[in-house]
């Protein structure tokens, strides 16, 4: 695998060629069959430019790092998750904290792809088959050259949906003992320790499009609550966010924060009546934040011709109404009390969540109040990386990989970006992939189409910049200490 590194601007640049079919696992979290030729190039095909060569893996692993990655920063929500953990003794092991951070002394390696972002999109447009071949050299990367890691973590939802099967077959063949842990069990854990088994409940589910329709988390949940004794009524209410994860990470297809009207090249919500879409009978439900081109608005004879949102926040918004007028529409005769982030990106907006939770429960129409009856007194918004960081914390323990070290905890992060060179055609005005260049290319192709960097502050947004030092501020502490130039 050492010979598709190369250095650029003291970067580790690795160029991703992928070639892979669909494959399968028997897992909750995975909805695969057949692994990808790839793995078995990897594991035994020493020609080949992804041979790992797993065979001079380190016998000894507790001083490698925690290999964690997902389709851009918004993961890093999971990374705060582990480097804040402090739920057991660190030296007894025993579910108690200490005043220790319980990976104390630990390394990690992030990479965030955000070059390949929105991973939610790509089955949609039918290329299922090329997102798993993303999913399988994030692996690659996290388990050869310099990044050779003890475990691997998914922290995205629709990579652990289409991915963790493949990842399992290619660590399995591997004969390392490395092991891999998704966020989807995680979040059906979660939930069962929050919901109530004396009564029905309904449950919501924000995550990506891709990772709704894998049917992973509707899967996971029920055998989950099944296996703890969860007997009552329980009611699913699906929520894919069309365009939230990518408007946090500034996708331009999806948000500009320069744009004042309506854009051709947006591919966001529009006005509809799915639950995709903006529903105008519902505007002032959603009541948007207009200020600052948030929503950008066109009109023709007094009525919307146009809607496009241009804010996270409103996405937020947009995706919470629509599941729970859902749920109302379905008169399921339970209450919702749980509503799982099943997106990494989403938890940045949790605030903007519980908001609106409190505005639907007050809103009224002619004196009646649709929604208060459908939301419980108490709604909890459960974001599974702190089960994440719990589930790889007892893993470790139980392996005796924990770093007996106390050298602090350390952070490297790289993140993908369009390649040097490419043809211009192929990257917008501000030099990401064009959506129908990115969501077109096929499995096996030779074109070098991205590379991986270390972060910078030449290849980090500056709203994402600005909004992990905000909300992640062990993670920005980090990162910062070893960033190429300084934020």
């Amino acid at each position: 695998m050492e010979n598709l590194f190369t250095t650029s601007r003291g970067a580790f640049v690795m160029l991703f060629i992928v070639t892979l079919f669909w494959s399968c696992s028997g897992r909750n979290e995975s909805v695969i069959s057949d692994h990808p030729s790839i793995i078995e190039q990897a594991t035994g095909d020493s020609t080949s430019p992804y041979f790992a060569n797993y065979a001079i893996y380190p016998s000894s692993r507790d001083t490698l790092p925690i290999g964690m990655f997902d389709s851009g920063t918004g993961g890093l929500t999971v990374m705060e998750a582990f480097l804040a953990l402090d739920d057991f003794n660190n030296k007894t092991g025993e579910p108690s904290p200490d005043g220790r951070p319980d990976f104390e002394g630990e390394k990690f390696v992030f990479l965030a792809d955000q070059a390949n972002m929105p991973y939610g999109v790509y089955n949609s447009e039918g290329k299922g088959d090329y997102l798993r071949e993303l999913v399988v050299k994030d692996a690659l990367y996290l388990t050869s050259g310099q990044n050779k890691s003890k475990i691997l973590v998914i922290a995205c939802n629709t990579a652990t949906a289409y991915g963790l099967g493949d990842i399992q077959y290619l660590l399995d063949k591997s004969n390392t003992g490395i092991s891999v842990i998704g966020v989807i069990n995680a979040g059906a854990n979660a939930l069962a320790q929050e919901i109530s088994f004396n009564e029905g409940s309904a449950v919501g589910v924000m995550a990506t499009i891709g990772t709704i329709s894998s049917g992973s988390y509707d899967r996971t949940i029920r055998t989950t609550l099944k296996e703890k004794g969860f007997l009552n009524k329980l009611e699913i209410v699906n929520q894919p966010g069309l365009g939230f994860a990518e408007a946090v990470d500034s996708e331009s297809s999806f948000i500009d924060r320069k744009a004042t009207a309506p854009r051709d090249v947006y591919k966001g919500p529009k006005i509809g009546t799915d639950s995709l879409s903006i529903n105008t009978a519902l505007m002032d439900v959603y009541n948007f934040d207009r200020k600052n081109n948030a929503l950008l608005i066109s009109e023709s004879n007094g009525k919307y011709s146009n809607i496009q949102l241009n804010s996270p926040g409103n996405y937020a918004r947009l995706h919470l109404v629509n599941l729970i007028e859902k749920l109302r529409q379905r008169n399921a005769g339970v209450k919702l009390s749980n509503i799982i982030l099943g997106c990494t990106h989403y938890p940045y907006f949790t605030d903007t969540l519980k908001t609106v939770i409190e505005e639907l429960r007050n809103y009224s129409k002619d004196g009646i109040f649709p929604y208060r009856d459908l939301i419980s007194p108490e709604i909890n918004f459960i974001d599974p990386a702190k089960f994440v960081a719990r589930q790889t914390y007892m893993e470790l323990r139980s392996a005796n990989l924990l770093s007996a070290g106390f050298a602090g905890q350390r952070l490297v992060g790289y993140i993908s970006v369009p390649a040097a060179g490419l043809d211009s055609s192929k990257t917008d005005n501000n030099g990401n992939l064009k959506y129908e260049f990115k969501y077109g290319r096929e499995t096996g192709s030779t074109d070098k189409s991205f590379a991986v960097e270390q972060f910078s502050n030449k290849n980090i947004n500056s709203d994402n910049l600005n909004r992990i030092k905000e909300r992640l501020p062990l993670t920005f502490e980090l990162i910062n200490n070893s960033m190429e130039n300084d934020f």
